[in-house]
């Protein structure tokens, strides 16, 4: 598979199969607090919306880019470096593309190597980010800035680019607005990657890897549920990836028709409390239970416990407790931590903080990672919901309201679709964005991020082009200060994808309705391998 998928030509739109021009658009402002953001980035701000056309052929001056992987891995990360490669050859053959190791250190340490045609070829559609690796640093101090500065000069690099998600293209923004500020003749190009599909809005149809990701946990889910139809005994409680919103959740639901899918979004919304989402759960499995019905399955989003509203409320304020005397906590032990937690909360947060089981307090209490965020892969929310539903359905059987049996898996897919071989999809949506970051550098342009629209259209009716990273940010709170920030994109409650779900759930949670979409498609009829994610085909009218 790995030869046939390195024969693989990757389609591009038609209008970067050839020699291009810019088209600009209107100038541009942030999503919110204009004022702010144009205060803090005045060199990047406003610059408008760009769309490559068919151009006429031209010479390009050798110019030598630079690229960084950031972040978590996601399929077709190697396309975009791929498609940026051919693409900066195309226009010079003298051109060179050198590769940062292991992420944004890379660039503050020197760690680089060049990128060869021989090293490339290897790596065509194929998943991982293991060509330079990846990390997770921040670059946001003046001082990694110079660090990276001083390499950049010393292998005549012209532009940046760094493939991340929202944190990472916030730090690409800034080292732009940096670079632009001094005046130093370096661009900074971004692309939008990450499988849980918050990195997107009105010029971002889809981030990369989201594509893939979603179709491999569905066919893991849909193993999972014809085995739950086999057996009949068991209630599968799966935890799929996404630490803010709810877009995998969803979309594994809508190719795969579990009993049950929770939406972070509409927890919030409704204000529910973890007490009343398993009254919700088990009224479901109590109903199954009176039809003979013992089995079936739920999906939960990795973010649940941040977005039940007194959680949430209460993770606020651990945020701001942890940047303000974190120094202090952490030199104390296990129990002390807490009893430092309980003495300096507010009266509404102690309440909450108590009630909660002490592993999920614990993990609500630790370190946040480096861009301040609480890390939800570490609590086992699937197990917490169904220890908590045994509870409950004991307590109910013994008021006579409950029947049935109850016995418990758990599932959490996280890693196994990070590094999937890109899907066709993802594939050419990937190398589409690294010709278009390649020709936004030869655009002269910086703080920009490379996009790709009409996506569910064939690819060679796809629109390229890029958008100013300014144009998605606005102030968030982050590590107990207010910083500009890409705004993340969650589930759209009014939203086509979630009115589908409404419209489906209550069929899917009294009958078994399960849905078994098999592995990724590589090849084969089109309308077999070709296809978009559900959520991108409902919100395009194309479903």
């Amino acid at each position: 598979m790995q030869q046939a998928r390195a024969a693989y030509q990757p389609k591009l739109p038609k209008a970067l199969q050839g020699p291009v021009k810019v088209k600009e658009g209107e100038p541009t402002q942030s999503v919110d607090n204009q004022e702010e953001i144009k205060k803090l980035f005045p060199n990047t701000y406003g610059m408008p919306l760009v769309e490559f056309v068919q151009g006429e052929e031209q010479e390009h001056e050798p110019m030598n880019v630079g690229i960084i992987l950031s972040g978590g891995q996601a399929p077709g990360g190697h396309n975009v470096i791929t498609g940026l490669f051919d693409a900066v050859k195309k226009l010079n053959p003298e051109n060179k593309l050198y590769g940062f190791l292991m992420g944004p250190g890379g660039l503050v340490d020197h760690d680089y190597m060049e990128l060869t045609a021989e090293l490339i070829d290897d790596y065509r559609n194929t998943g991982g980010f293991d060509m330079i690796g990846s990390g997770r640093t921040k670059l946001e101090k003046e001082d990694q800035f110079e660090k990276g500065l001083e390499i950049i000069r010393q292998l005549n690099i012209k532009a940046i680019v760094i493939i991340g998600g929202d944190d990472s293209n916030t730090n690409a923004c800034v080292l732009a607005e940096y670079y632009a500020a001094k005046n130093v003749g370096v661009q900074v190009i971004g692309c939008p990657k990450t499988i849980d599909g918050d990195l997107k809005n009105e010029q971002i149809e889809t981030s990369f890897g989201f594509d893939t990701a979603t179709k491999t946990y569905a066919e893991l889910i849909g193993n999972i549920e014809r085995d739950c139809n086999s057996a009949r005994k068991y209630w599968h409680f799966i935890k799929v990836m996404g630490r803010s919103a709810s877009h995998i959740a969803l979309e594994c639901a809508l190719q795969c028709q579990p009993n049950i899918c929770l939406i972070s979004e509409e927890v919030q919304k409704a204000d529910l409390t973890l007490n009343q989402i398993i009254d919700q759960i088990c009224t479901v499995i109590a109903a199954r239970a009176a039809r003979g019905k013992n089995y079936g399955t739920i999906i939960i989003p990795e973010g649940l416990i941040e977005f039940i509203p007194a959680i949430g409320r209460l993770i606020q304020e651990l945020n701001d407790l942890l940047a303000a005397h974190g120094n202090d906590y952490r030199d104390l032990d296990k129990a002390a931590q807490r009893e430092y937690i309980i003495a300096h909360l507010s009266k509404e947060n102690v309440g909450t903080f108590e009630t909660l089981p002490e592993g999920v307090a614990r993990q609500l209490s630790l370190d946040r990672d480096p861009h301040g965020n609480v890390q939800v892969s570490l609590i086992e929310t699937e197990k917490l919901l169904s220890e908590m539903c045994e509870a409950r359905l004991a307590q109910w059987k013994k008021e006579g309201k409950f029947a049935g049996k109850f016995a418990a898996q758990h599932h959490f897919f996280g890693y196994e679709g990070r590094c999937a071989a890109p899907s066709n999809f993802d594939a050419d949506y990937c190398y589409a964005l690294g010709t278009s970051a390649a020709q936004l550098i030869a655009a002269g342009k910086t703080g920009y991020m490379a996009i790709v629209k009409n996506t569910t259209a064939p690819a060679a009716e796809w629109v390229a082009g890029g958008v100013p990273i300014t144009m998605m940010m606005n102030m968030e709170r982050r590590n107990g200060e207010m910083k500009p920030v890409i705004r993340k994109a969650l589930v759209d409650l009014e939203g086509a994808p979630f009115k589908a779900l409404v419209a489906m759930r209550d069929e899917w949670a009294n009958h078994t309705c399960y849905l078994y979409p098999g592995p990724i498609q590589y090849w084969g009829p089109t309308e077999v391998c070709d296809q978009p994610t559900r959520t991108l085909a409902l919100e395009q009218g194309r479903d």
